[in-house]
């Protein structure tokens, strides 16, 4: 029987269910699809920038690995209809998503699908668990990570599938080509320089892990919040396109344990970084509001302010604190910013500049090559104090302790900051309080060759702690 496997957030080969089960029935039609229909109610969020610029690579990616991969754009619903009359197919397979949206639209497809006759299955290709399969003693969902991760850990979790040997379906379907759909930056090219960061794709993927594990691992987790050391996977984009599953890390993870027992540490720290990621999506599974509203209610009562130049200072990384505009300009240059560093900048903007996280989920969702619906949301809210299992709200982080203690030799500022690299270890952090003749001598010039701070930290940390006070008094009455 010829299945139709529609190919979403799982661009890979080796361990796709949905793929390895169709190869099993018979000879397979490839699609994948673009859907911007942004006036339909369970279409799915429109890709920032920079989703859209791995998304074309890893396409491409694909289509090499497959023989030919058919694109096509428009409503799923229309084309996978469509489809399977001109090709005779009788089944459609894909791999489950978990974004509200996404939800929605399946549920309903495979009700229309199963109406017209054909075998349409789905399979979990994305995450370790299902979202529903891990609960609280009480049944119900869980709202706190340590909790959620023990709880997880009792469940075995299943070997990958390898990569099936396929047939390609005979039919002259035609579709679009990838340039037609325009997913690369043009004028500008403001990701000229990317292909020498990333490697898009199945192999891409693979060979991240690898490299991770060789050279990497070793330190994790205490080192994985040092942004100027290559100790963290940068796996999380390969991951949100389905370049390799969470399952063929597990398995690779689980050898890599058993030859080198002393690493069982910060293998066990790594493993628990895909747990955060389950965690995600289980809240946004659970809780599918949680992209646009406060996972607390309370929180709406927080008084948040509008600046449409702070924001834009923050957007560019011009807030006059090195460790902040440091990772900013990484975002705006690489796709991509490192972890810690995002808890700091992310801090920044909804506790010194008391801007809404909504503001900084939609600027990474834009600007981030691995921009996940799932992490992003719970991530922000967990900064603002929002969300579960949030940070407390009286943790503002000070950017200037945080770059000391995280950056000491002052290299990544140095890197993304290179204004500022005449500065000493002792001030790199805080041009502001040195002395004229120290920054005279680096070629600093504050508010000229680099900007003085939008805020300053002590006034901005007790406004900031006003405005929790508010959050306070709607608990305090509740």
């Amino acid at each position: 029987m010829t299945t139709i496997v529609w190919f979403r957030q799982d661009l890979r080969l080796a361990d796709n269910p949905a793929l390895f089960h169709a190869a099993a029935q018979g000879p397979v039609v490839p699609v994948y699809i673009l859907d911007e229909g942004a006036e339909r109610d369970d279409a799915p969020r429109p890709l920032g920038g920079a989703s859209r610029w791995w998304l074309h690579n890893s396409l491409a990616a694909l289509d090499r690995s497959l023989g030919g991969l058919l694109l096509m754009r428009g409503d799923p619903s229309t084309i996978l209809r469509d489809l399977a009359a001109q090709t005779g197919a009788g089944a459609v397979h894909w791999n489950r998503c978990y974004e509200p949206q996404s939800v929605a639209r399946d549920k309903a497809l495979k009700v229309s699908l199963r109406g017209d006759g054909l075998d349409v299955r789905s399979f979990n290709g994305a995450l370790l668990h299902e979202p529903w399969e891990i609960e609280t003693g009480g049944g119900g969902p869980f709202k706190v990570f340590s909790p959620f991760w023990r709880a997880a850990l009792k469940h075995p979790v299943a070997a990958p599938l390898p990569a099936p040997s396929l047939t390609r379906a005979e039919g002259g379907v035609s579709g679009d080509t990838l340039d037609s759909w325009d997913l690369l930056p043009k004028r500008p090219d403001w990701a000229a320089g990317w292909p020498d960061q990333w490697q898009p794709g199945e192999a891409g993927a693979r060979a991240r892990l690898e490299a991770f594990l060789a050279d990497g691992v070793g330190g994790y987790g205490s080192l994985r919040d040092r942004p100027d050391l290559p100790n963290v996977s940068r796996l999380s984009p390969h991951l949100h396109f389905g370049e390799i599953s969470p399952r063929q890390i597990w398995a690779r993870v689980d050898i890599e344990a058993q030859s080198r027992p002393e690493l069982h540490k910060d293998l066990d720290k790594f493993l628990s970084e895909l747990g955060w990621r389950e965690f995600s999506h289980h809240l946004l599974y659970h809780f599918p509001s949680l992209p646009q509203d406060n996972w607390r209610q309370a929180f709406d009562a927080y008084p948040w302010r509008e600046s449409d130049d702070d924001l834009h200072a923050w957007h560019c990384g011009m807030t006059g604190y090195p460790f902040v505009d440091a990772g900013l300009r990484e975002l705006w240059q690489t796709g991509y910013m490192h972890n810690r560093v995002r808890m700091v900048a992310a801090s920044f903007l909804v506790k010194h500049l008391r801007i809404h996280w909504h503001h900084g989920e939609a600027w990474f969702w834009d600007t981030l090559v691995d921009a996940d619906m799932a992490n992003n949301a719970a991530s922000w809210q967990w900064v603002a104090g929002s969300g579960a299992d949030a940070a407390p709200y009286f943790r503002i982080f000070n950017p200037v302790a945080q770059g000391r203690k995280f950056d000491p030799d002052g290299a990544y500022v140095r890197r993304w900051c290179p204004e500022l690299a005449g500065l000493g270890n002792d001030i790199i952090h805080a041009p502001f309080d040195a002395p004229p003749e120290t920054l005279a001598k680096a070629g600093v010039r504050l508010g000229i060759t680099y900007p003085k701070p939008i805020v300053e930290h002590a006034t901005a940390r007790a406004l900031a702690l006003d405005g929790y006070n508010a959050v306070k008094a709607v608990n305090a009455n509740t």
